[in-house]
């Protein structure tokens, strides 16, 4: 096959497409500009995508001895990713910007690329393995559960899993990955992995967010409607979030207090006890299938709402309108804006945007 392999820049892409190459295929490898900040450095394993990332992968296309290019992606990814991200908080959801961008940007503005090109697949250095099975191609959790992936990849539809390359799903750990590119005298063998949000670096989402959305003063509300603090912008808070409420009226009870709902309309948090994060359903109008759509509107499953979170035994309703899941115990913590994945054993079943959650905690309770 001629496929293009995506090379980050990290120990993951460069064994990938080592494996490609062995395997006997046609490779090319890429490196995805996605930042038009020119001076972009990394700092640890703090982002990616940068100067220094484009670098490495270079020195290990060099290595493996297949030709290498960077694309600039950097206006799609802009509007696809990092816009998609601010208008999210603004509108009181938590966005995951990795999901996104694999669906926006690698699986999609670039695979897209690749096949008008005449590539077969994209090749990444993603944790997840595909699976024909009886209904057509299937997308499975990796063999290493710690590093697994296949959470972030949910939101590839049957044509998508048809182009894609997955050679690392079958590895037992990172570790062996990494002995690997020490073999193959790849330079990014201990490269440390990156993490946070790409775009960024230092980690300060909250200041990031409030140079793009703007702080405005607001109050805090508990889950009768009574202020009990203020706050200097609702952007900043996350449902779940303890720490920075800087409560003015302490609770009836004495306990610690969390985020429970961030309503941007009226600049308002509101909070209360740990208790009432106990979330008994989970709703959302856009959802996706990887591979085969279930042909039941009922069926039991599993659902993953965060990307190392346990997958949670639950029962899915499947209409027109959407997919409602009931978990068998209640979910902790849900913000809209989350991806929920659905799971059948180790099968990625599709995904859905949160848009509604019900408390198990009624009011007062």
């Amino acid at each position: 096959m001629r496929i293009l392999a995506a090379m980050s820049g990290g120990v993951d892409s460069a064994v990938a497409a080592a494996r490609a190459v062995e395997a006997g295929h046609d490779v090319i490898g890429v490196h995805l500009a996605l930042s038009r900040a020119g001076g972009t450095l990394r700092t640890g394993s703090r982002g990616c995508c940068t100067i220094e990332d484009a670098m490495d992968a270079r020195r290990a296309a060099d290595r493996l001895g297949i030709p290498f290019y960077v694309w600039d992606f950097s206006e799609r990814f802009r509007d696809d990713v990092i816009d998609d991200f601010i208008s999210e908080y603004k509108a009181g959801r938590t966005p995951n910007p990795c999901l996104r961008c694999n669906e926006k940007i690698k699986f999609a503005a670039l695979l897209e690329r690749a096949l008008e090109l005449g590539f077969d697949a994209v090749c990444t250095g993603h944790y997840a393995t595909l699976v024909e099975g009886p209904g057509g191609l299937e997308l499975h959790r990796a063999s290493d559960a710690a590093k697994d992936q296949s959470y972030v990849l949910g939101v590839l539809n049957t044509e998508q899993l048809a182009h894609t390359y997955f050679p690392l799903g079958d590895t037992p750990s990172k570790a062996l990955v990494r002995a690997e590119a020490e073999q193959r005298g790849l330079s990014v063998a201990q490269k440390p992995d990156s993490h946070d949000i790409c775009f960024i670096p230092d980690g300060d989402t909250r200041g990031w967010l409030a140079e793009k959305v703007g702080a405005e003063r607001g109050e805090i509300l508990d889950r009768t409607g009574a202020v009990v603090g203020t706050h200097d912008g609702a952007h900043a808070f996350t449902v779940g979030q303890r720490r920075g409420l800087r409560l003015g009226v302490p609770a009836p009870d004495g306990k610690p207090r969390f985020v429970l709902e961030v309503r941007p309309v009226s600049n308002t948090v509101v909070v209360g006890p740990k208790e009432a994060l106990a979330i008994a359903e989970i709703s959302g109008e856009r959802f996706s299938w990887a591979g085969a759509a279930p042909t039941a509107s009922e069926f039991a499953c599993e659902v993953q709402i965060r990307a190392h979170a346990d997958p949670v035994p639950a029962t899915a309703f499947v209409t027109d309108a959407g997919v409602r899941v009931v978990p068998d115990s209640p979910l902790d913590g849900v913000a809209p804006g989350q991806s929920a994945v659905l799971y059948v054993g180790t099968r990625v079943l599709g995904q859905f945007t949160i848009d509604r959650t019900v408390s198990a905690v009624p009011v007062g309770a």
